[in-house]
């Protein structure tokens, strides 16, 4: 069942990588609190997970849900927290079960009307919690958060007060909590689209801080573009890093990856030498991530990724890439996964190609690639931890890859999708437990 392995060469672009160390402050050891785990970038120091199971070995428990979402699961404590829908009700949903056996501590119906078209719903985004607060975001603009016990605490809808989203398809982006403050993104059109957005005016693109425990508006922050049409969009999430001692929130899409002062929303650099000509179809999907010196940037529909190093202030040119995948190395792409860092590595998931590699932060050099089991693509994005790799892809066919050398260790069968339905939401690890989502049912796996 193994890839084929290769050892890849990848281009040095421009200078020798910064030694200086990029991070995020940890929430509560142990859980899954942020879409991209305790860390913001799809790493967890769990150390028991299973790497063996079946839809009916070696699961904890199983709940059915009532309707598919890719939203993943969110885990604080004895607590699993879940964006979904009511697909016979139409109603969207926020959810809350009991870790330990799976029952439903609590439910809200949040609001009528559950997606605009074919390919999403509108709970795509995952919650977020900071073991307080559970905040809740959805493509309609409703921001609604609850304490651990259900009871609500605030609501807005953005879109109220900024304006609809303007996207060719349905937005999502999920929020994200950080030193006290929740932090949501909107990359967007500047005109209208199908009757999306603003009609009378240019729309904006923002980056919003809000108070947790009030709902109310820190500040907002413009941000600009040259980007032209869909290249405005993107379905990224905003992702803390420590830079060079200064705590920032790494932002990607309409062209550009910026850097801006977690505490004020100040844009302190921006990086977008990618995209020259202006291509109109660069649509945004996979966040960024930092590690060993580098900020990783996919660019989308099959192009390279490239290696930031943002050690200064301002507009960066070319001499701000560190390395990036030649143009004929089709395996180290991303068009939606968002890649891991662990163990020292870039773990990247190539969604068009079919191919998980593991690449070296300083270089670029590719330790290892694997083509992905299984004939559906995996869009979710990976789970780093415990010496493995957890991926899923659209037929919920979940993956264990062993993090050395690539070797694939299981390919287990957890759903059987049906009418047009596909398995996106990423897995999450807590307390040594997987949590899976496929398009019916939400498993914890392990003891």
């Amino acid at each position: 069942m193994n890839g084929r392995k290769t050892e890849i060469p990848v281009r040095l672009c421009v200078a020798l990588l910064s030694c200086a160390l990029f991070s995020a402050s940890v929430a509560g050891a142990g859980n899954w609190p942020h879409w991209r785990g305790p860390h913001f970038n799809g790493s967890s120091e769990e150390k028991n997970l299973p790497s063996s199971w079946s839809k009916s070995d070696g699961i904890a428990w199983s709940v059915e849900l009532a309707g598919c979402s890719a939203a993943t699961p969110i885990v604080w404590d004895d607590r699993v927290f879940l964006s979904g829908v009511d697909t016979d009700r139409d109603m969207l949903l926020a959810m809350c079960f009991d870790r330990t056996n799976g029952k439903s501590l609590w439910q809200h119906d949040i609001a009528e009307g559950i997606r605009r078209d074919r390919r999403s719903t509108f709970a795509a985004a995952s919650a977020v919690t900071d073991g307080t607060v559970v905040v809740f975001f959805y493509s309609t603009g409703e921001l609604v958060a609850f304490d651990l016990a259900g009871q609500r605490r605030w609501r807005r809808n953005i879109c109220e007060d900024y304006g609809s989203f303007a996207f060719l398809w349905t937005f999502a982006s999920s929020p994200t909590l950080y030193e006290g403050r929740l932090y949501v993104q909107v990359l967007q059109r500047d005109v209208s689209v199908r009757g999306r957005g603003s009609q009378d005016k240019k729309n904006e693109s923002y980056l919003l801080a809000v108070d947790p425990k009030t709902g109310k508006t820190l500040w907002r922050q413009i941000r600009p573009s040259k980007a032209r049409a869909e290249s405005r969009e993107a379905f990224t999430t905003p992702i803390p890093a420590t830079i060079n001692g200064t705590n920032q929130m790494l932002v990607i899409g309409g062209d550009a990856l910026t850097g801006h002062d977690a505490r004020t929303g100040e844009e302190l650099w921006r990086w977008g030498t990618w995209n020259p000509r202006r291509i109109t179809h660069w649509r945004l999907v996979p966040s960024p991530v930092a590690g060993g010196g580098v900020v990783l940037a996919c660019a989308p529909k099959g192009d390279p990724i490239y290696a930031i190093r943002p050690n200064s202030s301002g507009v960066l040119d070319d001499g701000a890439i560190a390395w990036t995948s030649e143009d004929t190395v089709m395996e180290v792409s991303a068009d939606v996964p968002t890649p891991a860092y662990y163990d020292g590595d870039f773990f990247v998931l190539n969604d068009l190609r079919r191919h998980l590699s593991r690449v070296e932060p300083r270089t670029g050099k590719v330790k290892w690639t694997i083509r992905t089991p299984g004939r559906a693509k995996y869009e979710a994005s990976p789970l780093a931890a415990a010496g493995k790799i957890y991926i899923i892809n659209h037929d919920g066919e979940a993956a264990v890859v062993a993090a050395a050398d690539g070797n694939i260790l299981k390919v287990i069968p957890m759903d059987e999708p049906a009418g047009g339905e596909d398995v996106r939401a990423s897995i999450s690890a807590a307390h040594g437990q997987l949590f899976v989502r496929t398009t019916r049912r939400l498993f914890c796996i392990g003891q």
